[in-house]
């Protein structure tokens, strides 16, 4: 388990101070992937690089399985890292290295001897998918092929924790999804805890168990990706929200309607039940759906609806009240003129 308490980090220029991390506590549990989310600047690769203390805090504490790296001196917290891996952005291999060592690298540094090089490294590229490549160096890899060599590397000591600082963000949508796939199978497999940073709410979507939002150095909304998604408590949270569940509707299109327009949002198991063809088959109320999508996040639908209700008003009031109370989800968008 990783424990933030109390997390601060000050950079000191010679004009000013800059508080990186303000003030932060969390916890993570084992087993997990926990997802940092928020735009560059609000302090998500700070906090990172604080957890194995690449950034050493100016204050607070962070206790990884009971011991906290605050304390330690440096011959211990070398020993401590190695069971702390990370990958990064940007993929940082030795181009001069082929992809064999590459991955031995950590391995030599933790003085293993050449036979376990020989087996380790030959168990991690089978399972990134590279074992064909174990000769060929980084400039003959595609970018995520790069990023597998780097997540190998990064398991080579058989971390408890796997630190990603924006592993996805330098490659294509096909390759991230690639990449997402391997470190959930990792996660699951291997029962690793990952720490994953990004700016992109389609990656949180597809991978992460809970994440943390953070705006200028501070954890601002924190929870489930499931309950985030479906019940965003802040401004900037719903904007990241938004920007992988768009469901607005253009003003042009809603000027064009003499109905009311209602947004509807099904969560879990209700998202598969019938509630609006009940309600027009129980409301003399007609429905024209304008939009609508279902998504699955953690295996969980979530499905919102824009649709026109057209009718007699006592009626559409009937309706909408029907549907409230079924999903506890619905927004008039547009009162009927």
């Amino acid at each position: 388990m990783i424990e933030v308490k109390n997390l601060v980090k000050v950079y000191s220029t010679k004009k000013n101070k800059v508080i990186g991390v303000d003030n932060v506590s969390l916890t993570i549990k084992n087993g997990e992937i926990f997802g940092i989310v928020g735009y560059s600047g609000a302090g998500k690769s700070t906090l990172l690089r604080c957890l194995n203390l690449l950034e050493r805090p100016t204050s607070g504490q962070v206790i990884i399985d009971g011991v906290d790296l605050t304390t330690l001196n440096k011959k211990e917290l070398r020993q401590a890292r190695l069971k702390i891996g990370m990958i990064f952005q940007h993929f940082h291999l030795v181009s001069s290295k082929t992809v064999f060592e590459n991955v031995a690298f950590a391995l030599k540094a933790a003085k293993k001897s050449k036979d376990e090089i020989e087996k380790r490294v030959n168990e991690l590229l089978e399972m990134v998918g590279l074992s064909d490549k174990r000769d060929a160096y980084p400039s003959q890899l595609s970018g995520g092929q790069k990023q597998r060599v780097g997540i190998a590397r990064a398991l080579a000591n058989e971390p408890t924790v796997l630190l990603c600082d924006e592993a996805t963000s330098a490659l294509d949508p096909s390759t991230t999804k690639s990449i997402l796939a391997l470190l959930k199978k990792i996660n699951r497999e291997l029962g690793i805890t990952i720490v994953l940073i990004t700016h992109e709410m389609e990656v949180v979507k597809d991978i992460c168990d809970r994440i943390a939002v953070m705006q200028d150095g501070k954890v601002i909304e924190l929870g489930t990706v499931y309950d985030i998604f479906t019940n965003p408590k802040e401004e900037l949270t719903k904007s990241f929200i938004n920007s992988v569940l768009q469901f607005d509707l253009p003003d042009h299109l809603l000027k064009k309607r003499t109905g009311t327009i209602v947004k509807i949002q099904f969560k879990g198991e209700i998202a598969e039940e019938a509630i609006v063809s009940d309600m027009l088959q129980t409301f003399k109320v007609k429905g024209n759906i304008l939009h609508g999508k279902i998504e699955y996040i953690q295996d969980m639908p979530l499905g919102i609806f824009v649709m026109e209700l057209t009718g007699d008003p006592d009626e559409i009031q009937r309706a909408i009240d029907y549907i409230s109370l079924r999903t506890n989800g619905l927004e008039v968008i547009a009162s009927a003129a």
